[in-house]
C-alpha cells in the first residue's frame, strides 16, 4: 500500500539493528516487500554457521577449536532462496533449507558465541558488504549500520520492553512446537543481550544517526507505517 509513493525515487539501502525478539526480521521483510528490495537476515547466517558447527561436532564452548572452525568456514555456503514448497524465502546451508533448524534457542545461543569470533565475522561481513554494493537492500542484524552498511541512507535501531520481547519469543517457540518455559526464554534472552552488547568484536550499539523504533506497544502495521514514513523522508532527501 506504500509502494506507489516511492516507486520513482532513488534506490537506497536500509540498515536495521537491535536486540533479539524486537521484530527486526518482520519489519525488514515488510520493507523489502513494499519496496521490492532484497532482504538479508544476517542473524540467520550466523545461525547457519552455528548449525554446521553443531552437526560437525566442532567444539565452541570454553577454549573453542578455532582451527577446526576456521577450516569449516571454507566448506560453508549460505544463501537465501524461495522455497518452492513453503513459498517463503528461507536460508540455505550447503544447498539444504535449514530455516526450521536454526530457530532453535540452542542454535541461537551458539550463534551468539561464534559471532564473537573475528574470523567468523570477517567471512560473513565480506559476503554481506558485497550484497550491499548493489543497493536496494534491507539488512538486519547487530552491526549493520555500524560495520556492514555504515553508508546506508536509512538506519533504524529497534528496541522493546524486555518482558514484551520475552513473551513474543515464548509464543513464537510454542507455536513452533518447542518445549520451553517462559523463564528459560527470559534467561536465554538476558544472556544473549549481554553477549551481544559486551562482545569485543562489533558489539551491538546504536549508530548515532539511527532512528530509534521502540515497538513495545506498536502493531506490525503501525511500525511498518512509521518505517515507511522514514523511508519517504530519506528518499526525498536523497533525490
Amino acid at each position: 500500500m506504500f509502494f506507489l509513493y516511492v516507486s520513482n525515487w532513488k534506490v537506497i539501502n536500509i540498515a536495521i539493528d537491535g536486540y533479539s525478539s524486537c521484530g527486526k526480521s518482520t519489519l525488514a521483510k515488510q520493507l523489502a516487500q513494499e519496496l521490492h528490495y532484497t532482504y538479508i537476515d544476517t542473524g540467520a547466517m550466523y545461525r547457519a554457521v552455528a548449525l554446521y558447527v553443531t552437526r560437525n561436532n566442532i567444539h565452541i564452548e570454553n577454549n573453542p577449536d578455532l582451527s577446526a572452525l576456521i577450516n569449516a568456514l571454507n566448506d560453508i555456503v549460505i544463501d537465501f532462496r524461495n522455497n518452492t514448497q513453503s513459498n517463503k524465502r528461507e536460508v540455505y546451508l550447503n544447498g539444504e533449507s535449514v530455516e526450521s533448524f536454526i530457530r532453535d534457542p540452542k542454535i541461537a545461543a551458539i550463534a551468539s558465541q561464534i559471532s564473537q569470533i573475528r574470523q567468523v565475522r570477517d567471512k560473513l561481513q565480506q559476503w554481506q558488504k558485497k550484497i550491499a554494493q548493489k543497493k536496494g537492500v534491507v539488512m538486519d542484524g547487530r552491526d549493520i549500520a555500524t560495520v556492514v552498511m555504515p553508508d546506508a541512507e536509512l538506519k533504524i535501531f529497534m528496541t522493546a520492553n524486555a518482558e514484551i520481547r520475552a513473551m513474543r519469543r515464548y509464543n513464537e517457540l510454542l507455536g513452533a512446537g518447542k518445549n520451553i518455559t517462559l523463564e528459560e526464554v527470559k534467561q536465554e534472552q538476558a544472556l544473549r543481550d549481554y553477549q551481544d552488547t559486551h562482545r569485543t568484536e562489533d558489539p551491538l550499539v546504536q549508530h548515532p544517526k539511527a532512528r530509534i523504533l521502540d515497538n513495545s506497544l506498536l502493531t506490525t502495521e503501525a511500525q511498518l507505517a512509521l518505517a515507511m514514513k522514514w523511508v519517504q523522508e530519506v528518499m526525498q532527501v536523497s533525490t
